[in-house]
């Protein structure tokens, strides 16, 4: 029979350390709802009375069926776990279960805490003894463990022993600078579990320093530990944590794990991983990690002719497993080095099916390679590689045509007699007989100017008739700039990268003497091709 897993998801509160990261309430309710939809057992919502987000966050908690969790740390020394008000706050937060943090190196207990090494292990207990006469679960983060176990063993050991018998469902162990080799994370988790901790009681709590947190974490899977710890995208302090978002479908798709164990994430619900990891990174303003295992948009991207030859006759030739399943999509990208296979096995995917030896896969071939010497690179623009084949095959509908278009970029005084600069764009569009001008400036809600491009955009997306619902639905999410050539005949190429609510990401790119002109290039590719995806209609 399957052994079940436990999956502890602490990306609310050791996810909001890293650097950049601030949740808002409304934010850390909007994640646990996603997570609690893909099937986290324990869902950790932060430390209640460390700062008002998380207390907000508790105060009105969403409900879930994972077990919310409140974090915070053990009671100090020269008071009793009833009368230290920061343990209250914890327990204020009413969340069934109680997660302490404790130290269990020695080096930790008298440098850092300055206490004796009995006060520290009264504090675990009476913490967790405290918590469990509440009714409430206790969990136990044995802060250090692995570099505390290596110093002195039997010291690490009390702490652990403490908790446990002071009743904590679980004691996690912490590898908290992330430093500790796969191999010895195995070795001390089988050595606590011969020690009298069984392992149905044990957690893993990897951190990313040397890029081994998932690796320790599977680690620790192997030798008898059964929670584990993480976060969505792998966000933490420093490094990060272990991402859930790549130890998840590698426990439910790859063996032994496949068949030894069960979560309680359905196969089935993987078709959302990549759409839920898509919605953070968009909710904390991030681009995408492109080559993320699973979720990337790269994760299955088939750039060599060898291999999107091999591809073609069976995808299992060059992937590891169907990017559906974690709701993927293979990428056959177009570049100078492409061959008819990669073109064709490109163009099924958009939908667009050519024979072998049509005389147009020639002619595609040529048109990219001409306009990759004069700049463009398709490679990360698969978009706009789909527009230009489209044309060169009469495949591509009309929707609207510009007129024209004009950029100014002023700078004002403001009411303090500081500068600020507003950039305004004028576009005139027909669509169908009805022609349009729209004029936007690019002022973001602090006042501040946007640019150029974001004017562009918004007087571009401002009126565009029938078609504005499906462009009412995506946004930009990322630009970059690079200069193809130096001196006087500089080349600008720009891409960017557009979104919507579907979860789709496609990337589009302009190239031009001008960089504006190049911008604007690339967001009439972006818009059109939604337009194609969503099937609209040309007025």
């Amino acid at each position: 029979m399957s052994v079940r897993l436990t999956l502890y998801d602490t990306t609310l509160r050791d996810g909001q350390q890293t650097q950049g990261v601030d949740f808002s309430a409304a934010e850390k309710a909007e994640i646990a709802r996603m997570l609690d939809d893909l099937g986290v057992d324990y869902i950790e919502g932060g430390w209640p009375g460390a700062n008002p987000t998380d207390s907000d966050f508790f105060a009105d908690a969403p409900q879930t069926r994972a077990t919310l969790t409140a974090f915070g740390m053990t009671k100090r020394a020269g008071r009793s776990a009833a009368n230290d008000e920061v343990l209250a706050g914890v327990l204020n937060a009413g969340t069934p279960a109680i997660c302490l943090v404790g130290k269990t190196h020695v080096f930790h207990v008298t440098e850092a805490l300055g206490i004796t090494l009995d006060e520290n292990l009264a504090n675990i207990r009476e913490s967790v003894a405290h918590i469990v006469a509440q009714g409430r679960e206790a969990l136990f983060d044995a802060e250090h463990l692995f570099d505390g176990w290596k110093a002195d063993r039997d010291y690490a050991l009390s702490c652990l022993k403490a908790a446990h018998d002071a009743g904590a469902r679980w004691i996690v162990l912490c590898d908290t600078n992330g430093g500790t080799m796969p191999a010895e994370i195995g070795l001390i988790v089988s050595e606590v579990i011969a020690s009298g901790i069984p392992g149905d009681r044990l957690g893993i709590h990897c951190h990313d320093d040397t890029g081994n947190a998932i690796a320790g974490s599977l680690a620790a899977i192997d030798a008898g530990a059964r929670q584990i710890q993480g976060t969505l995208n792998g966000l933490g302090e420093r490094c990060g944590n272990a991402d859930l978002v790549s130890l998840i479908p590698t426990l439910l798709l790859k063996e032994p794990y496949t068949s030894c164990f069960e979560t309680g994430v359905a196969q089935g619900d993987l078709a959302g991983l990549t759409r839920l990891s898509l919605r953070l990174d968009e909710i904390l303003n991030r681009l995408p990690r492109r080559n993320a295992p699973y979720v990337g948009a790269s994760a299955f991207t088939h750039k060599a002719g060898l291999h999107a030859s091999a591809i073609l006759k069976n995808p299992a030739t060059y992937e590891h497993v169907d990017p559906a399943l974690v709701g993927n999509a293979r990428v056959i990208p177009m570049s100078n080095q492409a061959g008819q296979s990669n073109l064709r096995a490109r163009l099924a995917g958009a939908g667009i099916e050519v024979a072998a030896g049509d005389p147009a896969l020639a002619r595609i071939l040529d048109r990219v390679k001409l306009r990759e010497d004069q700049g463009y690179a398709y490679d990360g623009a698969q978009a706009s590689f789909e527009i230009l084949a489209r044309r060169e095959l009469g495949l591509l509908p009309r929707f609207f045509d510009v007129d024209r278009y004009r950029v100014t970029v002023e700078r004002r005084e403001n009411a303090k007699g500081g500068r600020v600069s507003v950039s305004e764009a004028v576009v005139v569009v027909r669509v169908g007989s009805q022609r349009t001008l729209s004029v936007s400036e690019s002022l973001g809600p602090d006042g501040g100017d946007l640019g150029p491009v974001n004017a562009l955009w918004r007087a571009l997306a401002k009126d565009l008739g029938p078609y504005q619902e499906a462009i009412d639905d995506m946004h930009l999410v990322d630009f970059r700039v690079r200069i193809t050539q130096g001196g006087i005949e500089a080349t600008t190429r720009v891409t960017i990268d557009s979104a919507d609510r579907q979860g789709r990401i496609w990337s589009t790119v302009g190239v031009s003497p001008n960089i504006v002109d190049a911008s604007f290039d690339a967001l009439i590719d972006a818009i059109v091709w939604k337009l194609v995806r969503d099937g609209a209609t040309p007025a």
